[in-house]
């Protein structure tokens, strides 16, 4: 049985959700959840947020984090800073504030400051790998000076969890450098593949990707990495985003991160509704939902943005 008796979290999306069904199956009794989605226009709880399970979704932050133990964040990368400070006030004394999300080192060290300022234990947590497969028992890199004694307190979960770094920030560093590679090989993919589909020679490409490098299932891999941008491009190129403010910090012009993520926002621009059923389609199905919607739209409405803090 877990010792936790109350778990916060801010956000309640993919990861969210998923963190809150492996709580409970780890004995966590009381969890609670605070997303803006579970607010309607007049700052009610919508009725499907009432009917949230496992998680008791909260009318605010503050509400959702009061005499939490241990809260995790997992919002969106823009909100990283939003989410630390919508919890001042709120947070208990040594209460561990653990974050998930996708930010540049600057914006988790503000993030941190603002935390340990309140009084809480802030905890840098880079997710190294897709969530979905292991969720809490994901391999995680973590951050910061309380990092150490956030592994002791979370044993009893099994988190595949270890310290990287007693500083803040060079575990989102390792991420997003990582993610400049990952995020930039599903929009490669996806802008070359939807070009050969079109003049007729995915086959060949396919073939020449097989031969300059060995992949058991080529086909297989770019329909996975291209459907994965069609299912969470928004968020993979709000990723890209903070990447490109990470290269940046480290003197360099983030030329290809702006446009992996400019790539990445237009291809779930391009199946926003039929997103799911897209994603597990082959990938020449998936090629040709993708052209056929390129008609439809501009072709590329999303600006480049400023993204120097």
């Amino acid at each position: 049985m877990s010792p936790l008796e109350s778990v916060a979290l801010i956000g309640h999306g993919e990861v969210g959700a998923m963190l809150a069904r492996d709580l409970q199956a780890a004995g966590v009794s009381t969890i609670r959840a605070f997303d803006l989605k579970f607010l309607d226009k007049r700052g009610k709880l919508t009725d499907e947020a009432h009917a949230l399970s496992p998680a008791t979704a909260c009318i605010s932050a503050a509400e959702a984090v009061a005499d939490a133990e241990l809260i995790f964040s997992a919002v969106t990368a823009a909100q990283t800073v939003e989410a630390a400070k919508s919890v001042l006030g709120a947070i208990r004394a040594g209460a561990f504030f653990v974050d998930l999300n996708s930010a540049s080192p600057g914006a988790r060290r503000a993030a941190a400051a603002a935390i340990d300022g309140a009084g809480g234990r802030y905890v840098e947590a880079a997710v190294m790998s897709a969530i979905a497969p292991r969720g809490i028992k994901s391999p995680i890199l973590l951050g910061g000076p309380h990092a150490a004694d956030f592994v002791a307190f979370a044993a009893p979960f099994g988190l595949a969890a270890r310290v990287y770094s007693p500083e803040i920030g060079r575990a989102s560093a390792a991420k997003l450098c990582r993610s400049v590679l990952v995020k930039g090989l599903e929009a490669l993919l996806t802008e070359s593949l939807m070009a050969a589909r079109y003049h007729g020679v995915e086959r060949d490409v396919i073939e020449s990707l097989t031969d300059m490098l060995p992949l058991p299932d080529w086909e297989k891999t770019a329909s996975y990495m291209i459907g994965r941008s069609v299912q969470h491009g928004r968020r993979r190129g709000e990723e890209m985003r903070e990447a490109a403010v990470t290269v940046a910090e480290a003197g360099i012009v983030p030329l290809l991160s702006e446009s992996i993520a400019r790539r990445q926002d237009l291809t779930s621009t391009l199946l926003p509704a039929s997103a799911s059923a897209g994603a597990k389609r082959p990938l020449l199905d998936l090629l040709d939902l993708l052209l056929d919607a390129r008609d439809a739209v501009d072709a590329d409405p999303i600006p480049a943005h400023n993204h120097h803090r």
